[in-house]
């Protein structure tokens, strides 16, 4: 039988050997699906997968629901077109150096914006959050530097049509990596036990010594860094910004449900959820944009997933697992006599804190370093 420390290597390497082999099926993705259409469809699906991961890795961790993060996808589409427009880039490669600082002009807007809002909590914060984002698409529809409702196009690549859509693919796929390691470093840091001691009890979480203010301050900017930079990609793909669209609630409300669909607080459940529901609304708006009967389809789909699976499917597929092998464990157990079944509750018993941390369900007392919160 295999020693723990054994299991659990071997439990990495199957883990590191599946991320390589997604990443090896995206990588080679533009390459067997040579359609233009198909390929633009993932590049609006990896833009949503790195904007549902940079949410969630707030918002899931820290229990806040911020409804206007599509200030930071607006404010990084505008930096893209604003800036090349002044430093006169016609288009090319050189477009792409203007990400990072779309995603860093979103961080600058998000710390004012974290400041204002995160006074406030749960659904006075959503509505805060909601207030903000209204402003700024009213400022996008009023500045001159916006140019209102004329919008402002974005520099024309002169790339080959065959292959025009790969570079936004694979700079989206490089965002979304970043964006997906970040998630999980704050999972597995201090930092994001501190922000889940929050989500579980942020009265406690203070009064155990956490700096809540900077620490909810500080996850909110950083999320704010991905979105700027996908915001940046849609720009110079759609090749036009109009605020109603850069500014857009949809963004939100999308991004949202597919955290909640895959699994809020969770590093992979935005990563599928996006997977699943933006190719999907991308194909019902290819297939039924003329009546809008996709909005009726795509509404009744997800309602259906989110009744059948309310904790969201990486949640609710891992309960299942574990509950399966708890029972085959129990019955192997009890076929083997009374002694060994007596042995595994009472091993049971005594881990039964270590295991209840690990599926996510105890909070064990707090050590000298801070609150010592589930990571389930």
């Amino acid at each position: 039988m295999e020693e723990p420390w054994q299991q659990e290597r071997r439990a990495r390497g199957a883990w590191a050997a599946g991320v390589a082999a997604l990443l090896a099926i995206a990588i080679a993705f533009p390459w067997v699906f040579t359609n233009p259409t198909t390929t633009s469809i993932g590049v609006f699906t990896l833009i949503y997968m790195a904007a549902a991961t940079a949410w969630n890795s707030f918002a899931g961790y820290s229990g806040y629901i911020p409804l206007g993060h599509a200030v930071f996808f607006g404010s990084g589409a505008y930096t893209l077109v604003i800036a090349a427009q002044d430093l006169h880039i016609r288009g090319g490669y050189t477009v792409f150096a203007l990400v990072p600082l779309a995603g860093a002009v979103a961080v600058a807007v998000a710390v004012p914006f974290g400041l204002v809002a995160l006074r406030t909590r749960r659904h006075t914060f959503v509505v805060i959050t909601i207030a903000i984002f209204f402003i700024f698409q009213l400022m996008a529809f009023n500045l001159g530097i916006t140019q209102g409702s004329s919008g402002i196009p974005a520099p024309t690549p002169t790339w080959p049509a065959a292959t025009f859509n790969d570079r936004f693919y694979y700079v989206a796929l490089a965002i979304l990596v970043v964006a997906a390691a970040f998630s999980w470093g704050i999972r597995r840091s201090r930092f994001g036990l501190q922000l889940l001691a929050i989500r579980d009890d942020e009265d406690r979480a203070l009064s155990l010594g956490v700096r809540v203010s900077r620490v909810k301050l500080t996850a909110f900017a950083l999320s704010a860094l991905p979105v700027g930079m996908v915001g940046a990609v849609w720009a110079y793909f759609i090749g036009q910004v109009y605020p109603q669209f850069a500014f857009d609630p949809l963004f939100d409300i999308s991004v949202a449900l597919m955290a909640f669909l895959g699994g809020l607080g969770t590093v992979s459940g935005p990563l599928l959820g996006a997977l699943i529901l933006e190719p999907l609304q991308q194909y019902f708006t290819l297939q039924f944009s003329s009546n809008a009967l996709y909005l009726v389809v795509y509404g009744a789909l997800f309602l259906v997933v989110i009744l059948l699976l309310p904790r969201g499917i990486i949640p609710t597929v891992r309960d299942r697992v574990a509950s399966w092998r708890e029972r085959r464990s129990g019955s192997t157990a009890l076929a083997s006599g009374p002694d060994a079944a007596g042995g595994v509750l009472s091993s049971e018993m005594a881990g039964g804190g270590v295991a209840g941390a690990a599926g996510g369900g105890a909070v064990s007392p707090p050590g000298p370093s801070g609150p010592a919160v589930r990571r389930g």
